[in-house]
């Protein structure tokens, strides 16, 4: 199996869901994305995200991208 990539991009997902208090399936019902995509995205697994998808989490979360994801040149660890 291939090692992962190492990249220094952290998606928080779960920290929006906690303040929003909203879950994931509800998430993935609003969103139209399954729960399993939206799992390996909250957990820092996805390799690329659609700009089209990116746009309806935050749409629901109410929130912007830089919301959701952020750079962190000093931690590339996974």
């Amino acid at each position: 199996m291939p090692e992962e990539e190492v990249h220094a991009i952290r998606v928080h997902l779960d920290r929006l869901l906690a303040e929003r208090g909203m879950t994931l399936t509800e998430l993935s019902a609003q969103v139209g994305i399954t729960v399993v995509n939206l799992s390996i995205l909250k957990n820092g697994r996805a390799k690329a995200i659609r700009f089209s998808t990116l746009s309806r989490i935050c749409e629901a979360l109410h929130c912007q991208p830089g919301d959701l994801i952020t750079h962190d040149s000093a931690d590339p660890g996974p």
